[in-house]
């Protein structure tokens, strides 16, 4: 009795993270063509979702911005962005929603974090602590 009762729900928990609600119209957000890249990464795909494209952070004026460049991303629930110290967020810096799941977009970076010990950009299911995607700045 047991037994049937956990295999479905355990079955909708690891299928959570791949239903779709991020927006999937691709945007063609870019860097001002005069901010200066300090980093950069590709992305690679974690255990529950696929991931591929770009990161890279620019300065200009004073302020960091991630941009996420040529991304194609499995869609998911609750999907963010994140700037991490590892690969799994326990210390990350949230830059907000995935903007959608296709395209080139842009994330300001709030403060002046330091991107030697910053150096994951990752997009993560914040509901069900998923990692899609892990891209490490250099």
């Amino acid at each position: 009795m047991k037994i049937s009762f956990l295999l479905p729900a355990c079955l909708v928990l690891l299928g959570a993270c791949t239903k779709e609600n991020t927006p999937t119209t691709p945007l063609n957000n870019t860097a001002d063509s005069t901010a200066m890249l300090k980093y950069s990464g590709t992305f690679v795909s974690g255990p529950w979702g696929n991931v591929s494209g770009t990161a890279k952070i620019f300065l200009q004026h004073n302020q960091y911005t991630l941009a996420l460049e040529n991304m194609n991303i499995s869609n998911g629930p609750d999907l963010y962005v994140y700037l991490s110290k590892e690969i799994l967020p326990s210390n990350f810096i949230d830059l907000g929603r995935l903007q959608s799941v296709a395209g080139n977009q842009l994330y300001q970076v709030p403060g002046n974090p330091d991107f030697s010990q910053y150096k994951y950009a990752l997009v993560h299911c914040k509901q069900f602590n998923h990692l899609f995607g892990s891209a490490e700045l250099r």
